[in-house]
């Protein structure tokens, strides 16, 4: 799970009333995700020719990358996703638009795409269609072209001898992708990761997924992949969620009493608390080991009286 099926179904039903923007609550609203957490990441590689979105949904990000490109192209498994995309941007005539099957791309023409993107939708998809779209983009990225995807992670988390999940599925995440699974395909398909960013979403414990930067091998950006976990990237969204409440004119607040602020002040008061408690916890195991030391010191010079006296005692 969630196979092709699954996410056609899904998504061809869900309601869409936010057009997505539900999904970015978390960092204060779309805008926020996008110029806090997503342009940093894809900066470098915008703006460039031909950009390919995958998955676009309702056009969440597309309405961003639009404006970084000659010529868009959006491709998705839900004929309602695409159809909402085409009226939202009808006024844009470089985006060109296509309903797949949820693993070709074979209406995209071979060495035209200098950038793809996705981002928060193929963490849904499992191994085999992140392997069937990887094969295929290595044909359709420029020699030096940049993929950018956001994938699932949860497959580190599955226990080899039962194939069952150590960790509470979370957030509809594929189960058998991960990060170590996308660079091996990647590397089949003649791709290179440059950096594979594995990270925990919305405050979670898990390092549920992880984004991956792919390039042909021969491209001239190609390198030795860097992993790295990055247990912050939660607070990204709340840093970000802060500020849209304090100096952000269109959020309404009411001072202190706005529940962003009330729960982010409870999460700095409870990691306060944290360092407080581990602080004493380290000087009380200071004040142990100086004490252990003291008897230590005691028992030798008791040891070493004691063998005055009695130079054949036995201890």
């Amino acid at each position: 799970m969630p196979s092709v099926e699954e996410n056609l179904n899904k998504w061809s039903s869900y309601s869409w009333n936010e057009q997505g923007n539900e999904w970015s609550k978390s960092w204060g609203g779309t805008d926020n995700c996008f110029w806090g957490s997503i342009y940093p990441r894809i900066q470098a590689f915008i703006p460039a020719g031909t950009i390919l979105e995958i998955a676009p949904g309702f056009g969440r990000w597309t309405q961003y990358l639009k404006d970084y490109c000659d010529n868009l192209i959006v491709v998705d498994l839900t004929e309602k996703c695409i159809a909402a995309c085409q009226q939202r941007f009808a006024d844009c005539s470089h985006i060109t638009y296509h309903v797949n099957d949820g693993k070709s791309l074979k209406m995209v023409p071979d060495k035209s795409i200098d950038f793809i993107f996705s981002f928060d939708s193929l963490v849904h998809a499992e191994e085999d269609v992140i392997q069937a779209y990887l094969q295929q983009i290595a044909f359709k990225l420029k020699p030096n072209g940049i993929g950018f995807i956001h994938h699932s992670n949860l497959g580190s988390y599955l226990n080899p001898s039962t194939g069952k999940l150590e960790v509470e599925q979370l957030y509809w995440r594929a189960e058998s992708m991960s990060a170590k699974l996308f660079e091996q395909y990647s590397e089949q398909a003649g791709l290179q990761c440059l950096s594979q960013e594995i990270i925990s979403w919305l405050g979670e414990d898990v390092m549920s997924d992880c984004i991956s930067v792919i390039t042909p091998k021969i491209s001239k950006w190609s390198r030795s992949n860097c992993v790295i976990e990055n247990i912050f990237f939660s607070e990204e969204a709340e840093r970000l969620l802060i500020n849209s409440c304090l100096y952000n004119l269109k959020h309404q607040t009411n001072n202190l009493t706005d529940s962003p602020i009330v729960q982010w002040q409870q999460f700095q008061w409870q990691r306060q608390q944290t360092k407080t408690e581990l602080e004493s916890i380290k000087y009380q195991l200071q004040q142990t080991q100086l004490e252990l030391e003291r008897s230590h010191a005691t028992v030798n010079e008791l040891r070493e009286l004691i063998l005055k006296l009695d130079p054949e005692a036995k201890f």
